[in-house]
Parts: C-alpha cells; structure tokens; sequence
C-alpha cells in the first residue's frame, strides 16, 4: 500500500516535522491506557463484542455510560444482546493509526470510533484517498454531545465585553494592539492577550484557527482555498495571532495552572481570554480543574469564574461524532446502532450534561448556561466545517501567520550532565532532543543560546556564557555550538535565570512571544547566588512586558519543584523530563508554545 503523498500529512500534529525516529506523544497525539469497560456480571446470551474508541477528554464517561449499557437488560434486533469495550485514544492518534491499518497501538482495533469534532473524520478522508484506498469515513455522522467555541474570559473582563453588545472574533481578539483595555476604559488592564492551543496539536486550537478564517472571510459556510489568499483575510488573521499571549498544547492544563493561580490569588498573568470548548468553562468554573484532595471528585470553584463569550458572526461547533467504522460486521453494526440510541437516551444524555456538554441536538441545559453565561437571543450561529483540503492549507498557512517569538535557551552543561542515560550521556540526549525541537521553530522566530554551570577553566569569567547572541535564527549555527559545549561545574540555576530573564527584557519585542527555555539536570548549586524568594521576585510576570520562563527538568535529579514555582512565577510553564526517555516529548510540547 503506497504511503500518502507528504502534503496530506503535513496537517497532521507534526508527523511531517518530526520524522527522524522521534514518536510524539503529545496533545492530540497522545496515546493513553486502555479503558475497558466489561461487565461485572457479563450475560451469557451477549455473543457480540463491541469495540468502542473515544477521544480521551469524554473517555472516562463512556466507560462509566459502556458498563451501564453492559449490565442493562437491552436486546438486539434479531436476537442476543453486545457487550461494549471502550479504549481512550487522542483524536489526532487515533486519526494517524486508522489511516495505517489500527497498528502499534496494543489497543484493540475498533468498529465505533468517538473523536471530538468532525474535523477528524474529514481528515481521516483525506488520507484515505490520497493513498488510494476507499475512505473509511465517508459520510457525515450523528453526534452524542456538542460544545462549541467560545472565548472564555475572567468574569470581570467577560461582562465588560459583553455590555458592548454584540461584538465579532476580531473586535474582541483583534482588541489590543496599543490601546488594549483602555478602549474599554480600563486602561489598568493594559493590553489584550489571550491564549490559544496550538492547530497541529489540539482539537480546540484547530477550531479556533478555522472560525478566525470564518470571520475573515465574512461567511458561514463554504470556506475556500481563494479565501485563505485573500490578503484581507491574511491581515485579519494575523492581527488576531499578533495578540496570543503564548500558544499551549493542552488547554487543560491551562486551565488547570489558571485555577491554581487563582485560587493562590495570582490571577490570570498577562491573559485576558483563552479560546476553548465551552464545556471546559464549565468544568472550570464548578471546580473540577482546581487541586483536590485526594479522593475529592473535584476540588474548590475559583475566586474569579470564567465567563464565555460568543463572537456575533458564529463560532465553530465540536461535535463528537458516532462513527460506524467499515471493520465492524453485520451485528456488530446493529449493536452500533442499539448503542447510539442508548447514548442519545435522556438518562445518558444527563451525564454529558453534567461535565458540561450539550446534548445531541445542541441544546444546552440550564445549568449549563448559568455557570458559563447566557448565549445570544436569537440563539449560536455555526460555521460549517470546511473541505479537508482546505484545513490542509489553512494549517500550511498558519505556520507563516502565527505570532513569532524571541526565545534565549540556557543549556545546563554542569558535570552531571556526564552521567550515562544508556549508551549515551545525558548531555548527548538532552542536545539531541534540542535539536529536534529547534527544526520546529519557525524560520522568523529570533533565538539566542547561553550555557551555564559554574566557573570552570573554560569560563572563568561567570557561570553562564552567551553561544550564540539573541537574533535570527540560526539553526545550523545553533546545533554547532551545541555540539563543541564543554561540560564541566555545578549548576547556577538561579544566576542564569536571572541574567537570562533580564537579557531577554532589555531585547523586548512587543511583536513577539519573550521567553526564556532553561534546560537543566539539577538543582542551583552556586553559593554566590541562592536567594529563591529573590529570583521569584525578579521573574514574576509584567503583564506590560510579559517575558515567560520555560523550563524542563531533565533526569531524576532535576528539582522540578523549584522549577515549576520559577515558570508560574512568570506565568509560563514547566515540563518534567525527570525520565530522560520523556525530553523528546517533553521539547515537542515546549516548542509547541511558540
């Protein structure tokens, strides 16, 4: 079977971009463990077994909702009754391993398949056909549950912006340019910015990606390739991208850093609204991505609730459609169909609710709507989802329009990084993963190197050295210096930060994402610089000039910890590579924040 030509797997969570062995278990990418959802007390007439497959974000539901269907009395037509198994795949994943034949997954292949929007099933399409085989997926489909796009912002925010009235995607994420806030005469906000999933990562980021182009265009339906050429939709684009605070891979876990902060009184940092389902508002805002205790189902609402807002000219629906895959047989088939009416049942129906979807018919509960805030009038207006071919080229075009960044790397080469990881050192594996995650970059982003440990015979002068200055991007360059570093010292965590932090705030580009990416194997080890509190302090975020540390704790020895409290100091992120066989995932979800 010939292989699908690269321009129909360029849209794809970068399967293009990382070819050279690296498995991306990221995002929409990752491959969760089996959940399966047998009966405890399976009858003995159920002769036929039902495959099931859902996206990870409904999949503990299905499994509840699988077991009960399970132990019910139901009965196919034609006699006997099935039993249901649901195993947990991102949708992206799941995209990818249908389109190869269901392999390397250790999952059994499935005859239901349960992704979270459409999106998938059209791309699915399109690789089916661009390596000759007849499409799996090739109708339209029923949905279980709905949850559209909305902009959610922190209350306040949230109903300042809607007692303008009705307001459309770029009068709200087009808002800050200079002026940001005091168009709304709160000029103490200061700018607007909001945060987004990353498109070639997340459902919700590819979403929002296509309502912008929606909304550029000016039309509901029919999008086309002349549309995304269009330099008025280009412009409107790119000033909507020109206001993304920083890109995520996982809104979840945005949301989960945001209700840690608020319920620490910290606030929302330099965002004003992050783009994602309404259904996470909701679980927001009842507590259920708040820490918890152990054995609490959810833990504390926030101080400041989120609201969602709906852009005048529509937004994108997410419609976790019920897909009959051409693998299952004739009574297979019906125990499909016997399934689907159990899960569009009232019953079933009322527990998609209560995590916040809508029903199968878009409906919205009250509770719903009193926890997120009221829709329009008249009711959403819906985009219509585009042609496969187009979200291809949608996705080749976002990568020259997303916001650029200006990023300095610190690169720990102390003499632990001597230590084996295998039949290499871990200063072997962390520049490796380096580099795969520098080939992601964008050729317009501006990147700088420092390394750092401590005074050695090679740097004598200080703990850290400038490799390569704060520019252009050079990869090749870049990859060079890596290669010829020396390693040797202790580690001076908190001087490089530090020092790396200010150099990035004296070459500020408003136009930009500002960070700072600290790759380390330790802890700070350097006497003359061990004030914590005192770092903490001097990183913590300027909305006015936000610059973001990134940090990943790289082998066991990592105090991820104090990591972790350095990267929410200024509102950007920490990724645990303490298993060293996770810093290629861990430099693929990094990147994808840029």
């Amino acid at each position: 079977m010939a292989p699908a030509p690269p321009r129909a797997r360029q849209w794809l969570p970068y399967t293009a971009a990382v070819t050279a062995g690296l498995l991306v278990i990221v995002g929409a990418f990752v491959l969760v463990r089996q959940r399966d959802a047998g009966s405890d007390r399976p009858r003995a007439d159920c002769a036929v077994r039902l495959d099931v497959n859902s996206s990870t974000e409904k999949a503990a539901l299905l499994v509840e909702l699988a077991k009960r269907y399970n132990d019910s009395d139901r009965s196919l037509d034609g006699g006997g009754c099935a039993q249901v198994h649901v195993s947990a795949l991102n949708s992206g994943r799941a995209t990818e391993v249908l389109a190869a034949g269901w392999s390397g997954t250790g999952l059994p292949q499935p005859q239901v398949w349960l992704p979270t929007s459409s999106l998938w099933t059209g791309q699915l399409r399109l690789l089916d056909e661009a390596a000759g085989r007849t499409p799996q997926t090739p109708d339209r489909y029923p949905s279980i549950a709905n949850s559209p796009l909305v902009i959610a912002m922190p209350q306040p925010k949230g109903e300042l912006v809607r007692q303008r009235g009705p307001l459309g995607w770029g009068e709200i994420l087009g808002l800050s340019g200079r002026q940001g806030w005091a168009g709304f005469g709160r000029p103490e906000w200061g700018r607007f910015t909001f945060g987004k999933d990353n498109p070639n990562l997340s459902t919700s980021g590819l979403a929002a990606t296509i309502a912008t182009y929606y909304a550029a265009a000016k039309r509901s339906s029919d999008l086309t390739t002349s549309d995304l050429a269009d330099p008025e939709v280009t412009r409107f684009v790119r000033q909507i991208e020109a206001n993304v605070s920083h890109y995520s891979d996982d809104s979840v876990e945005l949301l989960r850093d945001l209700a840690e902060a608020d319920l620490a009184g910290a606030g929302a940092g330099d965002m004003s609204a992050i783009v994602m389902q309404e259904e996470l508002v909701h679980l927001y805002n009842e507590g259920g991505l708040s820490p918890r205790q152990e054995g609490q189902e959810r833990g504390p609402r926030p101080k400041v609730p989120l609201v969602a807002v709906h852009p005048e000219e529509g937004t994108f629906n997410l419609d976790h459609p019920f897909v009959v895959l051409p693998s299952a047989d004739e009574r297979q088939r019906v125990a499909a169909d016997d399934f689907l009416a159990f899960l569009t049942e009232d019953d079933q129906q009322a527990s998609f609710a209560r995590l916040g979807f809508r029903d199968h018919e878009r409906q919205a509960s009250v509770e719903l709507l009193a926890s997120v805030g009221a829709e329009p009038a008249g009711g959403l207006t819906y985009f219509a989802p585009p042609n496969p071919a187009v979200v291809e080229t949608m996705l080749d075009g976002w990568s020259t329009l997303r916001k650029k960044a200006n990023i300095l790397i610190a690169l720990d080469t102390s003499g632990s990084m001597q230590a084996p990881v295998g039949d290499r050192t871990r200063f072997q594996v962390a520049s490796a993963a380096a580099a795969k995650g520098l080939a992601l970059l964008n050729s317009e982003d501006r990147v700088g190197l420092w390394s750092f440990s401590s005074e050695t015979s090679k740097r004598p002068d200080g703990p850290y050295r400038e490799e390569v200055r704060l520019g252009d991007f050079d990869q090749k360059r870049i990859n060079s210096r890596i290669a010829g570093l020396h390693v040797a010292g202790d580690t001076a965590l908190y001087a490089t930060v530090r020092a790396a932090h200010k150099q990035v705030l004296e070459r500020y580009d408003p136009q930009r994402i500002n960070a700072v990416v600290v790759l380390t194997d330790g802890k700070n080890e350097y006497a003359r610089d061990n004030d914590l509190a005192r770092l903490l302090a001097d990183v913590t975020l300027d909305p006015r000039r936000p610059v973001k540390v990134f940090c990943i704790a790289f082998d066991g020895d990592s105090d991820f910890a104090t990591l972790d409290r350095i990267a929410k100091a200024s509102s950007g992120k920490a990724f645990d590579a303490t298993d060293p066989a996770m810093i290629d995932e861990a430099f693929v979800k990094l990147v994808s924040s840029f």
